[in-house]
């Protein structure tokens, strides 16, 4: 395996003269013909603050519209630099939106000055952590949107990755890390979910299929989806599940209570995603590298996109909530780090 730092938020213009950029990461990546393209999550902060309030930017009417909390008001926890909570309603310190990178090695990008913005009140806290999957000449975009609503899983879909149709929230409130797959199977499409919170059960990966892309049912948790070899308190959908002659190839992601990420692998049948095959034994992608373990959120490896090519799998990942990473390995080395169930 190699590892290589490919985007760092310093490479990343401001979409404002009074933003700075906050981080570049969790990216989409997809291959069209011989072009890599990638849709990477910017977060942006107000550039100066005073150090008697935070301001954060939302999006509203089409507009960015700014908040001013006082640093002593005691109805407000300011303890994490990402969230500001109060009882009433939380906000996130930053707001994130998309920029469209391509390549045509797969390592070094450049990036559009066009910007996918937030767009509807289910987005006024920003939109995070797209996938792209391909089905039938278009591309959809599943993503997370933040709002005094929730956390929503919404979808859009291009042909050209200029201009992009919003198509609206598929799946309840509280859910995220939405990977679809890139072909009907038996006649149904299939998406792996995850709840975001829960009051009593954990949070696990869930997979739902539909006819149409927008509704979505039948649900049933991936229980064996959960990692046997360390302590995990979440698991998600990473990037777009890829047909093998022996199954479905899924890389994901897994966070202890100490929010330190890992990637890791499952195999799953090809004509039922919820049946699944052989696991990880092992992680398969951990923090080792200085720019994976120092940073806003050490430790922390997040993928939602891998490029699968004819000898080798290029994982790309955002590391530490400010940059994108990518891994390259051997199919040997990803069917070497699956076990038994």
């Amino acid at each position: 395996m190699k590892k290589r730092l490919i985007v760092t938020k310093e490479q990343i213009k401001p979409s404002r003269p009074d933003f700075k950029v906050f981080g570049v990461f969790n990216p989409a990546v997809i291959k069209v013909n011989d072009e890599y393209i990638m849709i990477a999550r910017v977060a942006e902060t107000v550039a100066t603050q005073k150090d008697s309030q935070i301001v954060i930017p939302v999006y509203r009417d089409n507009d960015y519209t700014f908040l001013k909390f006082s640093k002593t008001d005691p109805d407000y926890d300011f303890s994490d630099v990402r969230v500001i909570r109060n009882h009433r309603q939380n906000y996130l310190t930053s707001i994130s939106h998309f920029r469209i990178g391509r390549s045509k090695d797969g390592y070094h990008f450049t990036f559009s000055e066009k910007r996918l913005l937030p767009d509807s009140p289910y987005e006024e806290f920003g939109i995070e952590d797209p996938r792209i999957t391909e089905i039938d000449g278009k591309y959809y975009i599943a993503y997370t949107a933040v709002s005094a609503y929730g956390i929503n899983v919404r979808l859009m879909v291009t042909t050209d990755f200029k201009r992009f149709e919003r198509l609206g929230n598929i799946f309840h409130f509280d859910n995220k890390d939405v990977v679809l797959f890139p072909q009907k199977i038996n006649g149904y499409y299939y998406a792996y979910h995850r709840p975001s919170t829960s009051e009593f059960g954990r949070l696990d990966m869930w997979v739902a299929r539909s006819t149409n892309l927008l509704h979505w049912g039948e649900h049933k948790v991936l229980t064996g989806a959960r990692i046997d070899y360390t302590a995990s308190v979440r698991v998600g959908a990473g990037a777009v599940p890829y047909l093998t002659n022996d199954g479905w190839l899924v890389i994901y992601h897994s966070a202890d209570s100490f929010n330190r990420y890992h990637l890791t692998t499952l195999l799953v049948d090809k004509d039922d995603p919820s049946i699944i095959l052989r696991k990880s034994k092992e992680p398969l992608i951990t923090a080792t590298e200085p720019y994976e373990k120092e940073g806003l959120m050490p430790d922390v490896v997040f993928t939602c996109g891998a490029i699968f090519e004819e000898t080798e799998v290029k994982i790309y990942y955002g590391v530490c909530d400010e940059g994108i990473a990518v891994a390259t390995l051997t199919y040997a080395e990803i069917k070497s780090n699956l076990g038994a169930v």
